[in-house]
C-alpha cells in the first residue's frame, strides 16, 4: 500500500494526525454515510465478522480502530469476559461511548482512546483481536499488524473487514465510477468534507487486497490465512490465527 496516501497530501502533518482529525471532523455524520454509501450492507458484513469468532469462543476481545462502534457492540454477542474498543479519535470515540450506553452494554464494553500502532496492552492479552475498515488508514501497516500480533494470545484469531477492489473488469469500472465520483459528493452533501471521503475512496484504491494483504499477514507472522470476498468483492473479510 502507498503509504503516502494522506487525507490532505499538500499538509505536512503526518498521516496519522490527519486521519485522527479527519474523523473527529465526520464523526457525527460518519453512521448515516456509511449506511448510504455500503446500501446497509456493511451491516451484514459486520455480523459475518462476528460469526467467524463463534467458533473460536474467545473470552478476550480487542476491536481496533472500533470508531462509532458498530462492531464492537456487534461482538458483545459472543460470550467474552472482557470486550475493548479502541480508537484514536476522540470524536469518533464519543459517538461510539453513547451508542454503547443506549445499548445498554457500558457494563461489558470498555471504550478506550489509543494508538493502534502503539498498544497499550500487555503482551498476550486478547483471545481474538478485530478491525473494521481501519487497517488502510495505519500510517506504517506493517508496525500495526505487529502490535496486533504482540498482543494477541498463543492461537488467538484475527479477523480484518475492509474494502477491496473487484476483480471482475465490468464490476471494477463501476467500482471506480462509484467511489471516486457518487462516494466523494455523497460525502460533501451530508458531512460538507468532500476531501474526508476523496481519501477514504482513494486509499481503498490502492490497499492491497485479497492475497496480497494474506501476504502481508503472513509476513508479520500470522498462520492459516484466509479471506473471504464480500458482495461481489467490494470488501473482503481476512481471517487469520497467532501461532
Amino acid at each position: 500500500m502507498k503509504e503516502s496516501i494522506k487525507p490532505n497530501q499538500n499538509h505536512s502533518d503526518t498521516k496519522k494526525k490527519q486521519v485522527t482529525r479527519m474523523f473527529d471532523g465526520i464523526s457525527k455524520s460518519y453512521d448515516i454515510l456509511n449506511r448510504i454509501i455500503t446500501l446497509g450492507i456493511d451491516v451484514i458484513w459486520r455480523k459475518r465478522v462476528v460469526n467467524l469468532l463463534k467458533n473460536e469462543n474467545p473470552k478476550s476481545l480487542l476491536d481496533i480502530a472500533t470508531g462509532t462502534g458498530d462492531l464492537v457492540i456487534e461482538l458483545a454477542t459472543l460470550d467474552a469476559e472482557k470486550i475493548i474498543g479502541l480508537d484514536i479519535s476522540p470524536g469518533m470515540l464519543e459517538i461510539g461511548k453513547q451508542k454503547v450506553k443506549k445499548s445498554g452494554l457500558d457494563h461489558r464494553i470498555d471504550m478506550q482512546l489509543g494508538d493502534s500502532e502503539a498498544l497499550h496492552f500487555e503482551n498476550n492479552s486478547f483471545d481474538a483481536v478485530t478491525i473494521a475498515f481501519g487497517v488502510r488508514n495505519f500510517e506504517n501497516l506493517d508496525l500495526g499488524l505487529q502490535e496486533i500480533f504482540r498482543v494477541m494470545k498463543p492461537k488467538g484469531s484475527f479477523v480484518v473487514l475492509e474494502t477491496a477492489v473487484p476483480k471482475n473488469p465490468f464490476l471494477k469500472v463501476f467500482y471506480s465510477i462509484y467511489t471516486q465520483q457518487i462516494m466523494p459528493f455523497v460525502g460533501k452533501l451530508f458531512s460538507k468534507d468532500r476531501s474526508a471521503y476523496q481519501y477514504l475512496s482513494d486509499s481503498a484504491a490502492v490497499f492491497p487486497c485479497g492475497e496480497a494483504f494474506n501476504n502481508i499477514l503472513r509476513k508479520n507472522g500470522f498462520i492459516e490465512v484466509e479471506d473471504y470476498p464480500q458482495t461481489l468483492g467490494v470488501s473482503s473479510i481476512y481471517f487469520a490465527k497467532k501461532p
